[in-house]
């Protein structure tokens, strides 16, 4: 296993529930504007760790929808306002990033999210997210393309001081995270929600390190961090 020294991490549906969230309000939208169409998985999971830019396109492409990027964007952001500051971390989230933190070992988060929505979505849970390091948004100069493309985690490894990639461990939960994480030659630790293994073959890990069903089974000392001590 290789010996890590930096952690980044993603946030949407890995540190915290928003993905549920995402969810409720895009089938809102094509209950109103496609007729009920379904937002299935197979849309979904092309649509995560990409800039709002970008997913809003996808959306309105696949379904047809009478709309433009910015009103799209418009119409589910008021929809947001008051569901994403409810959203809560997820299992082994939050004693993953205090122990790190504890230990002295440099962590980030890089979102494809804006600004403006990671406050949003944060705006509860400001104590834990203190703990970071840096925070790298969607939005942030620097950044152009969303995941697939490395830019976030390699803006994210420059503001940890540019440690070398081998030594940088990747959270994600969407695959077109940990094709972002392997474009940045980092190692991945890869923890998607049940319906996007269900997309792909058995035991399929798309290059990742490791594959696990929640962070509360990840283990630290098996990549040269420093272990759990209760």
């Amino acid at each position: 296993m290789p010996h890590i020294t930096h952690c980044i991490f993603d946030m949407d549906g890995l540190l915290l529930d928003t993905e549920r969230v995402y969810s409720e309000v895009t089938q809102i939208v094509l209950d109103k504007y496609a007729n009920g169409a379904r937002f299935t998985w197979d849309v979904k999971s092309t649509l995560m760790g990409r800039t709002s830019l970008e997913s809003a396109a996808m959306v309105i492409k696949a379904y047809t929808l009478p709309m433009s990027v910015h009103e799209y964007l418009t119409i589910i952001s008021q929809l947001q306002e008051s569901l994403f500051p409810l959203v809560k971390p997820l299992p082994g989230v939050e004693r993953l990033i205090r122990h790190l933190h504890a230990k002295g070992v440099p962590i980030a988060v890089a979102t494809s999210s804006t600004r403006e929505k990671y406050e949003l979505k944060t705006s509860l849970h400001k104590e834990l997210f203190e703990l970071f390091d840096h925070i790298v948004c969607g939005d942030d100069k620097g950044i152009v393309n969303g995941k697939p493309s490395p830019e976030l985690f390699l803006v994210a490894q420059q503001r940890l001081g540019n440690p070398p990639a081998e030594n940088c461990l990747v959270f994600e939960d969407a695959v077109n995270g940990v094709e972002a994480a392997l474009n940045a030659k980092m190692h991945v630790v890869w923890i998607p929600d049940a319906n996007i293994l269900a997309l792909g073959k058995d035991n399929e890990t798309h290059g990742a390190t490791v594959v696990l069903d929640s962070m509360e089974k990840f283990v630290p000392e098996q990549f040269g961090l420093p272990p759990y001590t209760e």
